[in-house]
């Protein structure tokens, strides 16, 4: 059985523009502060800047 990697966690990435989360990925969680990239969005069919929130669980 592999062992947990406890200094990742998972992230969702939300769309600045619109609020809608669309993409899921995992961050180091020692010198990671928040993660800013450009996506695209389904919603405004066009690349926007999404940003990391903390996943619910």
């Amino acid at each position: 059985m592999a062992k947990k990697k406890w200094w990742r966690i998972v992230v969702a990435m939300q769309c600045k523009d619109c609020g809608k989360t669309n993409y899921h990925t995992s961050i180091n969680k020692t010198n990671t502060q928040k993660l800013e990239l450009t996506k695209y969005c389904k919603q405004d069919k066009k690349k926007t800047s999404h940003v990391s929130r903390e996943k619910l669980k």
